[in-house]
Parts: structure tokens; sequence; C-alpha cells
């Protein structure tokens, strides 16, 4: 626990910065560092505690986070002024810190809903899925009907155990090849909301002249028609009207099989976490990130999943992760990604230190390198025992990584496509954001931004940073709220209704 005396946070007895746990302004003593503060420092923002000369590489969490652009001083404000990327070796050391997972005795459990194949799903939807752009407005319209203040006011009223009926709309689908790449991964992903657990039944709609023909998709998929997963096209049916007309009449069929279920007690081991960050600040890695990892850690002894993803913010610190590999393979599967995004930044003219974001860099993050170090925590510490590409099905248990792009909505699609039945989401400058068909919990780094933003946020993480509690007391009040909202407790982002426009598939390729 921290000293709640402390005006700074020291990660690591080798670090040349602390992180200022208030607004320090010129001339404070910082008597655990025995240096005198020059300037204002922000909260969350970091303090050189030693002079460094310019182009010396500068350490937090032991790790470098860049190089001086120009002399610092001790007790000045380490950011953007003074502080830059720099090329550096990483010592990749596959797995070279793994080790055997302490799985416990009796796994925690959940009421969760169990279907015929033996799937396990924390909500029960019905989905309503685009083929491509052009389908976007009927599916939202046959959603629309079933709202509570829709066409049809109380439709659901009769189906107590049916969470909603959703559209999961998005901008492509044509303008692109029917071969190749960009398609496959758009295939992939309407594939894995189509199979997914949440989901009781799901109407796939197409124009019907479109690239990502449904006939297609479903044999890309291996996917069969059956009275919970049907389609028809906007064009066969005769037009917007009676295309509607035709999906709400579905719906409505499918409503009382999809009705037809109960909770019952299942292991956690069912439970497969996609982890996110976004709006990240200088506490992130501090408090909501290994407070994650300390659930994530919990999950996996109890034989469940989590899905590390945002490859641009795990640049810099991929090397921890190849050091937790179970094999030299699932390791250099990880490295293969991280090569792709460099070459794919530097085709398309741009970088990999695009990221941290301008609300990055306010809150204190000053490159991806600092960014990603923070960001790596969320997955704990064990075992890396897979790594797969962007929407690809997740059959591992354990702790995962997934390449996806570091844009929240796009990844965590990918991340629910795989498998996810729940998302889990730090934030230090406060999200907006939700997962339709997985709940999404949030959770604040800071106790301002908890104190702005409570009716959006989940969990409390600066308490760390006040000293009231610790890392791994509010990692295992944390996972204890994993298993409620899995057993159908809403979250704040349900409560509010999130869930539809998030669903934003990764879009590769030129569109033409």
């Amino acid at each position: 626990m921290l000293s709640i005396a402390s005006l700074t946070i020291r990660l690591h007895p080798q670090d040349d910065v602390v992180i200022a746990r208030q607004q320090l302004v010129s001339g404070t003593l910082l008597r655990d560092e025995n240096i005198t503060v020059a300037g204002l420092i922000p909260p969350g923002h970091k303090v050189a505690t030693r002079a460094i000369a310019q182009g010396e590489p500068v350490k937090r969490y032991n790790q470098i986070i860049g190089f001086a652009s120009r002399p610092i001083l001790p007790g000045q404000q380490v950011h953007l002024n003074n502080l830059a990327m720099g090329e550096f070796a990483r010592d990749y050391a596959f797995g070279s810190e793994a080790r055997p997972t302490q799985y416990v005795a009796e796994p925690a459990t959940f009421m969760g809903i169990v279907r015929p194949d033996g799937r396990v799903a924390t909500r029960n939807y019905i989905g309503l899925l685009s083929t491509v752009n052009c389908s976007a407005t009927v599916v939202r319209a046959i959603a629309d009907h079933f709202r509570a203040d829709g066409h049809d006011r109380g439709a659901l009223a009769d189906y107590p155990n049916i969470d909603g009926v959703v559209a999961l709309s998005h901008g492509t689908g044509c303008g692109m090849g029917s071969t190749g790449e960009p398609i496959d991964v758009l295939r992939r992903t309407l594939g894995g909301y189509a199979k997914h657990a949440n989901f009781a039944g799901v109407l796939v709609i197409g124009l019907g002249c479109e690239s990502n023909q449904i006939s297609a998709l479903f044999g890309a998929q291996n996917l069969k028609e059956n009275d919970l997963l049907r389609t028809f096209s906007i064009q066969d049916s005769g037009g917007t009207r009676k295309a509607i007309e035709a999906g709400v009449a579905q719906v409505k069929e499918m409503l009382a099989v999809a009705n037809d279920v109960h909770r019952e007690i299942v292991s956690a081991s069912h439970l497969m976490l996609g982890l996110q960050c976004g709006g990240s600040d200088g506490y992130s890695g501090i408090t909501a990130n290994p407070a994650l990892g300390r659930a994530v850690d919990l999950l996996v002894e109890h034989g469940g999943t989590a899905i590390l993803s945002e490859t641009p913010e795990i640049y810099g610190a991929e090397h921890l992760l190849t050091r937790r590999a179970v094999s030299r393979e699932v390791g250099e599967k990880l490295i293969e990604r991280i090569k792709w995004w460099e070459d794919y930044t530097a085709r398309t003219g741009g970088e990999m230190n695009n990221n941290p974001s301008p609300g990055n860099k306010a809150g204190g993050l000053t490159t991806i390198l600092e960014k990603s170090l923070g960001a790596v925590a969320k997955g704990g510490t064990t075992n890396l025992v897979a790594v797969y590409e962007y929407a690809e099905p997740v059959t591992a248990k354990g702790f995962v990584f997934m390449d996806t792009p570091g844009y929240d909505p796009v990844s965590a699609t990918g991340q629910v496509a795989g498998g996810a039945n729940m998302i889990c989401f730090t934030t230090g400058r406060g999200s907006a954001y939700g997962c339709a068909p997985s709940p999404s919990l949030k959770l604040a780094t800071n106790t301002a931004l908890w104190n702005r933003q409570e009716e959006d946020i989940d969990i409390n993480c600066g308490e760390i940073v006040d000293g009231s509690t610790t890392v791994n007391a509010v990692g295992e009040r944390f996972f204890q709220m994993i298993l409620d909202t899995a057993s159908g407790r809403k979250s704040k982002s349900e409560l509010h209704g999130y869930g539809q426009s998030e669903f934003v598939p990764w879009q590769l390729g030129p569109v033409m």
C-alpha cells in the first residue's frame, strides 16, 4: 500500500523518474527523492530524479520509455519538451520467464446460460447483422421496432429472459475485392458474431449485390441456416419497407425460443475477457491496469481466458510478453505481428509513435513505449499461451494475445468475434463505450475521474494512488465484479444503452 504522505510514486529503484500523485508547484521538496521541483508538474506526470544528458535513455518501470531530447535537470518535468522516441534493441528471451500456472482446486462459479451445444453465455440477445453498409438502415429499423420506445412498445415485455434485439451494422462489405485479406477479415468478424454464445438467434441481412455475399460469407465461415440463424436480402424482399417487415416478423418467430433459457451454476473457466484500455493517463500503469492484471491472473488460475490486444499499444513492451511465452513459436508469432505493423505503418505514411493520443499526452504519457509498458500490465503475470490474428476463434485457455489495432471499438470487435463474452476497459480520461452482445466493465485509474463520471465507471482504482488500498485488493474485488456481471448484473455501459454503434470491424485495404 502506498504511503499517503508521499507526494510521488517510485515504481522501481532504477527508474529515472517518479510520478506526481498530485499537482506539484515549483520549489516543493520531494523528501523521498531529496530533490526540489522545478516548474509546475500536473498529477500523473513525470519528475526527473537525476540529471539526464541529451541522448541518454530514460527509464520508468526499469524499462526504456524514450531518450532525452535535451539535458534534463533533477526536479524538472519529463514530457514532450524533453523526451523523444529512439531505436534500441529488445531482448526477447523467448520463454525465459514462463512458469507453471497454479490452478485452484475448486474454480469459482457464476450463473451462466448453457446453450444446447455446451457453449456458455453471459447474456441472451437476438442479433441483426448487416453484410454490407447498404443494409445498415434496415437492420437498425428492425432493432428499433423492439426498443421500449419503438413501434411495438413493450414488444419484449413477455420475454424477460431476452436482453434485447441489437443491430450490428458497419461501413464496409462492398467497394472491395470478393477475395483476399480484407474481406476474409470481415467475414471472420461477422462469422464470429453469428456464432457468439451471447446470441440466442441471429438474422443476417444483405442488400443482394454486394461483394460480401451471404452465400460466400456462410461458406467461408461454415455457417448453416436454421430456425435461429436466418438470412435474406433487401433486393429479394422487394425493398426497404418489405425487408423491415420481414425482419420484424422473423425476429418475432425467434423470441419464444430465445426466451426459453435459464441461468445455472457454471465454472468461471467459461469466461473469456477482452482486455482494453482507452483514454489512458500517467496512472494507468500504476492502478487500473495492474489491478485488472491481478483479476486476469485469478481468472486464469480458475481456468478462464483473457485476451490482450491493441498491438500498436504493446509496441516497446513486446519483449516482456515474449519472455512469458510457453514456446518460442508463440513468442515469434507475436514478433511477426509487430513486424507487420511496422511495415503497415511505413507503407501508409504513419509511425508507431502516432500513439499516444492528445488525451493520453495530457494525462502524462509521452511516448508509445511508456504507454505500452503500462498497457501490458492488464495481462497479469501468467504465461502467454497463444497468439491469434484479428477475429480468429480463441480456443486456448489462459492468457492469450490477439492482433488488433489500438482503436478500442475495432479492437474489442475482434475480441468479441473471437469469443470474448465480457470486455474489461481501463480508462484515465473517461470513456464512452459498451459492447453488445458482451457486457463491458470500466475501471477508473484515478479518483478524480471516478468523482466526475461515476455513472459511467464500474470501479475506482484511484484508491490505490490515494493510499487507501492495494493493487491486489482492488483486483480481487474486481474479479468478484466480473463474476457478478457474468451472472446478469448490468454494467454501467449497459444501463446507458451502449453497444450497437461500437461494432466496428477492422477495415483493411483500399476502398474501390
